[in-house]
């Protein structure tokens, strides 16, 4: 739904409000026009029924406010009498058109002191369980999100079992574009396994003022641009279906490329603008070998406690020829010096080798995940020239990222050499929004941009800012798995690594102390 849509709804809740609500309004001492005005309406519903007045900011939080709408649905008759069970699944039930029929139908008496305690052991409970979510929904939807990484591209900056917080606010919080969805979950209900979310109507995007750009280097989480497919189970059915931004799966890369480079791979490398990239300190990057072993007698088990070699990533393409997925240089040189091992050489593909699968997948460009580009990073106001080379690059940006995602009807063509947007030439092309360039450290084991391109703007979910807890799933033992030294440790900054754990057990058995000193002195 655009804004203009959006505010015509929002007009007619306050046509509906007015009339399924004056008369309670006037009962309550109050004017009819009280209940007509938006937003001041909310206010003085609030007075009505003896809840805060910042119950109104609620009710203009995305997701938040389908929570609170079927609270104020019961309160509002509660506040006039109505409290039996069978009250309160008509309003909820009807989606608080059964207020009508309290407003019309029944004469009813205003319960100006009305006690706010819930009746009953269960009323508490669920009131107390209700606002615990309300509470947690604003925080992990304005402030920080938990995350899992589930794969190994980010090695070994990111492991496979590390637990992250991400920062929803450094780059600017992203609002919710779905209206209706179940809170605290992506795209699947957990267990039931079904959609959690209707895909309409949809919010306009808009994201909240952050305090931090972007930068080169920086990992970010994002929505993947062309996720549509089921969703992990959320369908079931082995189809394609169309999925909401904000619910497209969350995918944690490198960001080589802002708004306004030039990008390009040379022999696995990245150049921006030209210029070789320098990774942070923390950064390792990891390619693909090709070795052979010295006799048939080699034995390759327990590589990963020297070596970091997972079990799934070494494989043998002969009795002593074998491919190594996945480790850095300084591992590799390590590995080359293995009594069995004679040759290690990185397996990087040759310049101009046409490779199936990557960007812009029209197999019309040489390039392969070693040599790739250059290819320029669109920037929001700058524009481009249109030909046949630029239609490939930016065809999926015009026609969905700011076409059909947008709610606007984009389609690129070609006549010949001239390039058509919507059956007319065009010379050049402005793009609307900033776009991002995502890579992953381990550059052979990482589906990132170099196969579907380019990231959006309003795909940006946020900055992992912190690991809690990390799982290595790789070693036996189960006090062994977790990996101590990964945990309360930031995912920026430069040198190695400070977990900060022992300085929490501190402060918490510091806080658990203080507990029973302040609660024994009181009694």
């Amino acid at each position: 739904m655009t804004l203009t849509q959006w505010f015509i709804f929002f007009l007619v809740v306050q046509v509906i409000h007015f009339l399924g609500t004056w008369k309670l309004y006037v009962k309550a001492g109050r004017k009819a026009w009280e209940a007509l005005v938006p937003v001041y309406n909310a206010v003085v519903l609030m007075k009505i029924i003896n809840r805060p007045w910042w119950w109104v900011v609620l009710l203009f939080i995305p997701v938040i406010n389908v929570i609170m709408l079927p609270v104020i649905w019961v309160e509002t008759i509660r506040s006039f009498g109505k409290n039996s069970t069978v009250d309160t699944i008509l309003v909820v039930v009807t989606l608080g058109f059964y207020i009508f029929y309290v407003n019309y139908m029944l004469d009813v008496t205003y319960i100006e002191d009305r006690s706010l305690k819930p009746r009953t052991a269960a009323g508490e409970w669920i009131s107390s369980i209700l606002f615990a979510v309300v509470a947690a929904t604003i925080v992990h939807t304005y402030f920080m999100q938990p995350y899992t990484i589930p794969t190994g591209s980010l090695e070994r900056t990111l492991l496979i079992g590390d637990f992250l917080f991400v920062s929803k606010f450094h780059y600017g919080a992203r609002t919710p574009m779905t209206a209706v969805s179940f809170p605290m979950v992506h795209d699947t209900i957990p267990l039931a396994r079904v959609k959690s979310y209707t895909s309409s109507p949809q919010y306009p995007y808009f994201r909240l003022p952050g305090f931090q750009k972007i930068k080169n280097n920086d990992i970010v989480v994002f929505s993947w641009p062309v996720d549509t497919v089921d969703a992990f189970q959320q369908y079931g059915d082995g189809k394609y279906h169309y999925k909401p931004i904000d619910k497209k799966s969350n995918y944690v890369k490198r960001c080589v490329g802002i708004p306004g480079d030039s990008i390009s791979v040379v022999d696995g490398y990245v150049h921006i603008n030209g210029k070789k990239n320098v990774l942070p300190d923390r950064a390792q990057l990891q390619f693909s070998y090709i070795g052979t072993a010295k006799n048939r007698n080699f034995n390759p088990d327990n590589l990963y406690k020297r070596y970091k070699i997972k079990a799934g990533d070494f494989a043998f393409i002969s009795p002593t020829e074998f491919y190594v997925r996945g480790i850095t240089e300084d591992a590799a040189a390590k590995f080359k010096s293995h009594p069995s091992v004679s040759t290690l050489q990185r397996d990087i593909k040759i310049d101009g080798e046409i490779e199936l699968g990557i960007f812009p997948n029209n197999r019309k460009v040489n390039w392969n995940r070693d040599y790739f580009g250059s290819i320029y990073i669109p920037e929001a106001g700058k524009s481009v020239k249109m030909d046949l080379k630029s239609f490939a690059l930016y065809r999926r940006i015009i026609e969905v990222y700011e076409g059909s995602e947008m709610g606007i009807d984009n389609k690129l063509s070609v006549n010949g050499t001239q390039v058509l947007l919507n059956g007319k030439p065009i010379d050049s092309y402005t793009f609307k929004q900033d776009y991002y360039w995502m890579m992953g450290d381990n550059r052979h084991n990482s589906e990132d941009s170099r196969a579907w391109g380019y990231v959006p703007a309003n795909h940006i979910v946020g900055k992992p800012v912190f690991i809690w807890f990390s799982w290595d799933s790789n070693v036996k033992g189960l006090f062994n798995k977790i990996r101590w030294e990964r945990m309360f440790t930031t995912v920026g900054g430069s040198g190695e690594p400070v977990s900060y754990f022992k300085y929490f057990l501190i402060l918490l058995v510091g806080w658990f102390v203080f507990d029973w000193y302040r609660k024994r002195k009181k009694a």
